[in-house]
């Protein structure tokens, strides 16, 4: 059969060849027939595995946990010995001879920044900044720009603001804005040459020994906040260090010496109490030495109000206050008295004093205090709250009313008029169709002035980042670069370097130090030391050390397990054009060998002992008895030697697999126990007898269970007890009444105890009393009638003489009815005799014999129903 074609070219036939082809096909294709293949698959798999032998090898030589390069390590290197040079200096300026960079403050992050390249970033072109570009820092937040984008941004802004303001600010002096920080310039500082940092030098030439776009020289910028010395450090990114400087000064309440200090931390406090006069003069300040004024004093005192009238406790802090009376003394006039609240001082003169006026000024009149002012015949001519009409009322007191004047007005956007009242603002209905200054969006204010309001909406254009959107409301021009940063990080995630946000994609990773810090692929609790990298860790080298299957003891070859390996899968192949199986690379565990250390070795029955490996340990039957005792401790194991499983190793004790004692238990058993052991053949005693005992209680009523144990053990006190139910006898005493005792043995209690209450009456019935049932049976519980009884006796007689008088007479009386209506029966007219008809009743023939003629029918249907199965 021919696998190297499809089924639909197999076979003979026209056109496919003929027998000629189908056999060259079938001799190509059947092993041993044609040498040349062999040679041809031979060469292609040796040429494959030489090329897959020379990646290994380049692989190998590669270490994986490596990613610095030589350039990166003289970068790195060249950036410590500047950083050292700066301290360096900075620290022999000072007289600090350690070297230390705690007096650097802030300025150490912007050195570290400025000198590598890849977390310098423009935010407006989004790219690097350069160690030899032309740069501009913001004053503000000391951000660097490329020269040429921070012009080219107050550039367009400029212009765009101008633009809108043009017409209503022609001569504004517009400002532009830091596009990080958005600290304000004015128009005439935008940058126009390359400086240094401190601004000596007009474009610095790189320096390779320098921080870059630095001069070298001091930096001499005076220091914030002033305190009148300039800056020791050479010339620097970011703000300036604290100052180092050492002065003498006092503490904050200047009790103490003064104390030499740097003058960044000039200020400082002594701890002792600051003793100062509070505002209150009576009391000193109690807080420790303190910066500034000293606080309220906190203490209470009596205070006096500003009239002296009463006083109150209150804060000495504030020892002023008004109680709320009216003042009430007599002014100088004599005819007045003041009328203002709780107040210190003099009253003054009396308000109604001196030459007055009238409501609208234009008179004027010198009366005494005790007349009134009237009002003049002028009109009052006082400018109304429009500003333009004067009020036309005569002379009065009070403010004056709206301005009722009649105008035509113009509305706001000057398009309508109409004739109104001067107090009312006219505004029409038309709608504002200019742009607002975003120049995106129509005003659509109604009778718009012109100066339309700024645009309320958000931007929301993409940023330069491409991951977020502009939150600013809707402007013109480009808006400002993203502000926010990303910390790329290294593996480990500890070492990070910040960069503009949408830089973070083609930003190189920092360089970390940090030992590696992933967890081992293979058994073993951590890894050889090794700094943090992103690619695969090295293989383990330590020592395996695992547990061997079977043993104690440990694997001593190296760590073999999660070893990283090429993984090939083995398909056979018919020929070089089909495809190689894929190779893949995997983690393997391989298994650990097997275990070498001599072990002694003892027989199943622990009779025998050699040395054999621990791999090949293996007990075995030296051919003895076992003879250990079982566990009924009366006989020995009779199998030959096995395994003892289970047992104590010191003594002859059989184990689980021993043979088990199938004797019965032929122990005597405890007295008065009738019941026999039911377990097998047992070591020790046998267990105490369970079974129950059937008995009858003391009152012959409830059938009671008792364990043998507990029956043949108990004395005779016990035993009447366990025979009682502990329920009430149900025998009755000769009283008649229960025998109120628990179930008891023997017989009830006498009768002459009996305490039962009984009912005893009077001879009457009428009285009635409870007696205990022993005194009413000897005979002193008795109850006699009263003088209420005897009475209620002779009642009752007399009642009964009288009923049986009325019953007599309502016979007598029923009897003469019954006599009357007798002999008015017997005396009245005869009725005649009515006639009685006699009828007779006749039976149909249905009813005779309908019963017959059903029956018959139902037989006929039944053998007709039957005939016609037959036939059919």
């Amino acid at each position: 059969m021919d696998y190297g074609k499809p089924v639909y070219l197999q076979g003979r036939g026209r056109g496919r060849g003929g027998n000629n082809t189908k056999k060259k096909s079938l001799d190509l294709l059947k092993p041993g027939k044609d040498d040349v293949m062999k040679v041809a698959q031979k060469t292609f798999e040796d040429v494959s595995a030489h090329h897959q032998r020379q990646v290994e090898k380049y692989l190998a030589s590669q270490p994986c946990f490596d990613e610095s390069d030589e350039e990166e390590d003289q970068t790195s290197l060249n950036e410590e010995k500047i950083f050292k040079t700066l301290i360096e200096k900075f620290s022999g300026k000072i007289g600090d001879d350690s070297n230390s960079t705690d007096s650097l403050g802030k300025t150490q992050g912007y050195l570290m920044n400025a000198m590598k390249s890849e977390s310098n970033i423009c935010l407006i072109c989004i790219d690097m900044v350069k160690r030899n570009d032309p740069i501009w820092c913001c004053d503000g937040c000391y951000c660097m720009f490329h020269i040429n984008c921070i012009q080219k941004w107050v550039r367009d802004g400029v212009y765009q603001q101008t633009v809108l303001s043009e017409e209503n600010f022609p001569k504004r002096d517009i400002p532009w804005f830091c596009p990080k920080c958005r600290y304000e310039y004015k128009q005439s500082e935008c940058p126009t040459k390359y400086t240094c940092f401190c601004g000596k030098e007009t474009d610095p030439q790189f320096d390779p020994w320098l921080v870059p776009h630095s001069c070298g020289q001091t930096c001499e910028k005076h220091l914030k906040p002033d305190c009148g010395h300039t800056c020791l450090l050479l010339c620097h990114p970011g703000p300036c260090p604290p100052c180092p400087k050492m002065v003498s000064v006092k503490c904050y309440c200047g009790h103490s010496p003064p104390d030499v200090r740097r003058c960044s931390r000039r200020t400082w406090s002594c701890g002792q109490l600051c003793g100062q006069q509070l505002q209150c003069g009576h009391h000193k300040c109690l807080v420790p030495c303190h910066e500034g004024e000293c606080p309220a004093c906190p203490k209470t005192s009596f205070q006096k109000c500003l009239c002296g009238r009463q006083e109150i406790k209150q804060p000495c802090a504030s020892p002023q206050w008004q109680c709320q009376q009216v003042c009430g003394e007599q002014l100088s006039c004599g005819h007045h008295i003041c009328e203002k609240v709780c107040h210190a001082g003099q009253c003054g003169p009396c308000p109604r004093g001196g030459t007055r006026t009238c409501p609208c000024g234009k008179t004027g009149y010198d009366l005494p205090c005790t007349e009134d002012v009237s009002t003049c015949a002028d009109t009052c001519d006082k400018m109304l709250e429009c500003g333009v009409h004067q009020c036309l009322e005569h002379c009065h007191y009070g403010p004056c009313g709206t301005c009722r004047h009649m105008i035509v007005k113009t509305c706001r956007c000057g398009s309508k008029k109409k004739e109104l009242p001067c107090f009312k603002e006219y505004l029409c209905e038309t709608k504002c169709t200019k742009v607002k200054d975003c120049g995106k969006h129509n005003c659509k204010r109604k009778c718009c002035d012109g100066n339309c309001p700024p645009c309320e909406q958000q931007c929301n254009k993409s940023l330069g980042c491409r991951n977020h959107k502009c939150e600013s409301r809707c402007h013109t021009g480009q808006c400002y670069p993203c502000p926010l940063t990303v910390e790329v990080k290294c593996n480990c995630g500890k070492t990070k370097l910040s960069v503009p946000c949408g830089r973070e994609q083609i930003t190189r990773p920092p360089r970390c130090n940090i030992p590696c810090l992933n967890s081992p692929d293979c058994h073993h609790e951590k890894r050889l030391k090794h700094r943090c990298h992103f690619n695969r860790c090295p293989p383990c080298k330590q020592v395996c050390n695992k547990l061997l299957d079977g043993c104690q003891h440990t694997c001593p070859v190296m760590c073999h397990t999660a070893v990283f390996r090429k993984q090939e899968e083995k398909v056979e192949r018919i020929g070089p054009w089909q495809p190689k199986p894929e190779i893949k690379y995997g983690l393997v565990d391989f298994p650990c060998p097997p275990c070498q250390v001599p072990l002694p070795i003892t027989c199943l029955g622990k009779h025998e002992t050699s040395q054999v490996a621990c791999c090949e340990v293996k007990p075995y039957n030296c051919g003895q008895e076992c003879g250990r005792q079982l566990t009924c401790t009366n006989h020995t194991c009779s199998k030959s030697c096995h395994e003892i499983a289970a047992a104590n190793s010191d003594r002859m004790d059989d184990g689980e697999d021993c043979s088990v004692c199938e004797e019965p238990c032929s122990k005597p058993r405890p007295p008065d126990c009738r019941h026999v052991c039911h377990l097998p053949c047992h070591p020790g005693n046998c267990p105490i007898c369970v079974q129950m005992i059937r008995m009858r209680c003391h009152c012959k009523v409830t059938l009671l269970h008792v364990e043998c144990n507990q029956w043949t053990t108990a004395s005779i006190q016990v035993k009447d007890k366990l025979m009682s139910c502990s329920s009430q006898c149900p025998k009755s005493l000769s009283c008649g009444h229960k025998c109120h005792s628990l179930c008891h043995s023997g017989e009830c209690p006498s009768p002459a105890k009996c305490t039962e209450k009984t009912k005893v009456k009077c001879p009457c019935k009428r009285k009635s009393k409870y007696y205990p049932c022993n005194e009413v049976k000897i005979g002193t519980a008795k109850l006699e009638c009263d003088e209420k009884c005897k009475e209620n006796k002779e009642k009752q007689l007399k009642a009964q003489e009288e009923a049986e008088n009325l019953k007599k007479e309502d016979d007598h009386k029923k009897q003469q009815q019954e006599l009357e209506a007798y002999q008015r029966k017997l005396h009245g007219r005869k009725r005649k005799p009515r006639k009685q008809t006699d009828f007779q009743e006749t039976t149909s023939f249905c009813q005779k014999y309908g019963k017959y003629i059903s029956l018959i029918l139902c037989l006929l249907i039944l053998v007709g129903a039957v005939a016609w199965a037959n036939l059919s």
